[in-house]
């Protein structure tokens, strides 16, 4: 089995920071695109940041400037690095990663269950 544990949600204050991790564990031949997603209470899952394999980055407009994604692919690891954090940063954020199980497999989509990011006013 594939498995994705996110680790680093907690609650803090605006103007403050966070970093969030997601390992990736199981079987697993390659790694390609990994990113972070949120929900908040009421609203539609969005994209928050993505990573190709090769480095390349994107960022939703309302994150640009104040999260990095990066990762690591030797832990099959991917973070984002939250700076300057706001109220309505608050969600519940997921990790996904696009994995190739074996070498033979079509690559799919893979999702953590989420870690909760609370930011008070």
């Amino acid at each position: 089995q594939v498995q994705l544990v996110e680790s680093g949600g907690d609650l803090v204050q605006a103007g403050g920071s966070l970093r969030l991790s997601c390992t990736a564990s199981g079987t697993i031949w390659k790694i390609n695109d990994m990113g972070w997603y949120r929900q908040a209470p009421g609203k539609q899952r969005e994209l928050v940041a993505g990573i190709t394999s090769g480095g390349s980055t994107h960022y939703g407009d309302s994150v640009k400037g104040r999260f990095t994604i990066s990762r690591d692919n030797a832990r099959s690891m991917v973070y984002l690095q939250m700076n300057s954090l706001k109220p309505e940063d608050t969600a519940v954020y997921y990790c996904t990663a696009n994995i190739e199980k074996y070498k033979v497999a079509a690559a799919r989509d893979y999702w953590g269950k989420g870690t909760l990011v609370t930011v008070s006013s």
